[in-house]
């Protein structure tokens, strides 16, 4: 899913502009460098960019850009992904006998043929061989600066032992994305970000629920709507925590990951559903450094949190009898804690409560059951199943069905898909009784259950 932000500030002769000002201040800066005069370079940047921002249109899409600095080192980290051959062109204008430049910085890519640049480069450019704005510079990439905050710059690690500056400077895909088409870009599933998108084109009309379930879901959205109150209010504020942490639990089919859908599109939230049981990772420490990026940038970017399958990791601790159970239960410590200081909504589910450590449960606000639905609620599931675009035969029983067979509701949604393709499939093209028994035998197949 992507939305269209500000498309003039990411046109062509937009983007021209901001490679000019990276590549008159690399070039402004390798002249003072090679003239020894850092006074010259100081004076020039003062009267051409001291008020870069005030009248340029990006800061529309990150405005808490403030300084100049930070203008280049997004520039910096940009280029790349515009001109291949960026930094080699300036170097060969002012080193035409080739040759190394340390004090530049910058690695070769796997395989990119350019130069990338490091946080050395940066440091160069801004900085010169000033200790002083070089340690400035260095502040850009720190943890606390908004650029590490928010996932938009950070630095490459690098080796142990060697500078942590000569790390590649690394723009986020997503704002690759924005700034070179002016579209907010989701970021996808990968090994480094193990969750995915959950998005549904049902409403809440679609959902069955008990009523005690559907209750319970209310106090979820008056959280939503009323807890900034209570997190500014004088009194309470100092003695609640931020955030609402909620369990669902009951067997799978029952709705609980709809309901993480449709309160994200209710409120206008992205949900990330996060699999614990692919995730955990039989190397230590992986499952907690995985997670770790799903939570800095779920809380900067205020999404829904949805972890399926919650007992794989979040279930009872072991007795420590191995090194293995003894890095399991650090990691579940240290999740604990993220998810007690996850200041958005973050939702657990899991087919069973009781595998679920107590630890865990005593820090929900809600625990919500989600159970196989009654009689009464599988007609209605049936009933709001069926496609309008098929016949039905007129001794169709739907409450015979909800009566004799439990299912949830993915279930019956399965079977009616079944069952409509079957239909269609026919010259009449109508759908009976018989077909939707074949698919409910089908269906309990698949579950190993008896009819």
């Amino acid at each position: 899913m992507s939305n269209v932000l500000h498309p003039e500030i990411v046109a062509p002769h937009a983007l021209e502009k901001m490679i000019t000002d990276l590549r008159q201040i690399i070039i402004q800066r390798l002249e003072s460098y090679f003239q020894q005069n850092s006074l010259a370079f100081d004076h020039w940047l003062t009267q051409n960019y001291s008020n870069i921002l005030a009248r340029h249109e990006i800061i529309r899409l990150i405005p808490q850009l403030k300084t100049t600095e930070e203008y280049f080192v997004l520039l910096l980290a940009l280029v790349p992904h515009l001109q291949p051959n960026f930094f080699e062109t300036i170097m060969a204008e002012h080193l035409p006998t080739g040759g190394d430049f340390p004090e530049f910085g910058g690695v070769k890519g796997t395989n990119h043929r350019g130069i990338l640049p490091t946080g050395e480069t940066a440091q160069f450019i801004l900085g010169g061989t000033d200790i002083s704005k070089r340690l400035v510079v260095q502040a850009l990439f720190d943890e606390q600066h908004f650029f590490y905050q928010n996932d938009i710059i950070w630095l490459e690690s690098v080796r142990e032992g060697e500078p942590s500056m000569s790390g590649r400077i690394i723009l986020a895909l997503e704002w690759v994305n924005t700034l070179l088409s002016g579209t907010d870009v989701k970021p996808k599933f990968s090994p480094d970000f193990p969750a995915k998108l959950v998005q549904t084109k049902m409403n809440w009309d679609d959902l069955v629920l008990h009523p005690f379930t559907a209750e319970q879901i209310e106090d979820i959205k008056r959280w939503f709507r009323y807890h900034a109150i209570l997190e500014t209010d004088a009194n309470l504020s100092r003695k609640i925590k931020q955030g609402y942490r909620v369990l669902f639990h009951g067997p799978p089919g029952t709705g609980k990951t709809l309901t993480a859908g449709l309160m994200g599109k209710e409120f206008n939230k992205d949900v990330y559903r996060v699999d614990l049981s692919q995730i955990v990772s039989k190397y230590i420490g992986e499952t907690e450094k995985n997670l770790s990026k799903i939570f800095d940038r779920a809380e900067h970017k205020d999404w829904i949190l949805f972890f399926d399958e919650a007992d794989a990791l979040f279930g009872k601790r072991t007795n420590v009898q191995s090194s293995h159970d003894k890095y399991a239960n650090q990691e579940v410590s240290f999740l604990l804690q993220r998810v007690e200081d996850f200041g958005g909504l973050l939702i657990l589910a899991s087919n069973y409560k009781a595998n679920m450590d107590e630890a865990f449960l005593r820090r929900f606000h809600s625990i919500v059951h989600f159970p196989m639905p009654n009689a009464q609620e599988r007609l209605k599931l049936w009933q709001q199943s069926l496609p309008t675009s098929i016949q039905f035969h007129n001794q169709l029983n739907l409450a015979q069905l909800a009566d004799a067979h439990e299912l949830s509701g993915a279930s019956i949604l399965n079977i009616v898909q079944f069952a409509s393709l079957k239909a269609l499939s026919r010259p009449d093209q109508t759908l009976y009784q018989e077909d939707l028994l074949l698919g409910i035998r089908r269906e309990f197949r698949k579950e190993e259950k008896s009819v």
